[in-house]
């Protein structure tokens, strides 16, 4: 029941996700124009896709330590969701005419430029280091789900503090949506994970 709820979670956001970008296409951001590129609108944009690009690659990367159906399924679905996501906020960089990279450095948007979440590669709090994916690669079986679920549980929460940080400071409708969307459908995954973990002696 708790994966069902998860996977309706997921699929309103890509049912929305598809509004999302016809509408953006339609009046090309807000009614006042394109937003700036030091904006919140294209710093979230920016910065979730890179966020998402990293969940994607977790995603994959279990996919090939386990054969768990629960976590493969649980992968899957993150990295097809956020893959789908991510493609979303590159177009819209596009549309708009903005650069995919600021000049400033992840979280300027925020308020956070150059307070990344840690060393070793973790470029936005949340996101796994170098070593944590180095290390996901070579593990398997049980040790493998348990690390994976434990370092995206901390990608969700880190995630779902950009997205919050979007749905107060952004502009354009559709993306505050869209990161409101990112919000709901993220909690439901942490609650997913968390319970993925108790069943196999771990925490968060």
């Amino acid at each position: 029941m708790r994966y069902a709820g998860v996977a309706v979670a997921v699929a309103g956001v890509l049912v929305a996700a598809g509004a999302v970008t016809y509408s953006v296409a339609e009046d090309r951001g807000t009614s006042t124009g394109i937003p700036a590129a030091g904006s919140a609108d294209a710093g979230f944009a920016r910065d979730m896709a890179v966020h998402h690009q990293q969940a994607v690659e977790m995603s994959y990367i279990v996919r090939d330590r386990t054969t768990d159906v629960e976590v493969r399924r649980l992968a899957y679905d993150i990295a097809q969701t956020q893959a789908n996501q991510r493609g979303m906020l590159l177009g819209w960089l596009d549309l708009w005419g903005l650069p995919k990279v600021s000049s400033d450095g992840p979280m300027g948007w925020m308020g956070m430029a150059g307070m990344s979440g840690g060393e070793d590669g973790a470029l936005m709090p949340g996101m796994a280091t170098d070593a944590d994916l180095k290390k996901l690669g070579t593990l398997n079986g049980k040790a493998a789900e348990v690390f994976y679920l434990q370092l995206m549980t901390a990608h969700h929460k880190g995630g779902i503090h950009m997205a919050e940080g979007c749905v107060q400071k952004c502009t354009v409708d559709v993306e505050k949506r869209l990161a409101q969307g990112m919000v709901e459908a993220q909690q439901s995954e942490i609650g997913l994970m968390t319970d993925l973990l108790k069943a196999r002696g771990a925490k968060p």
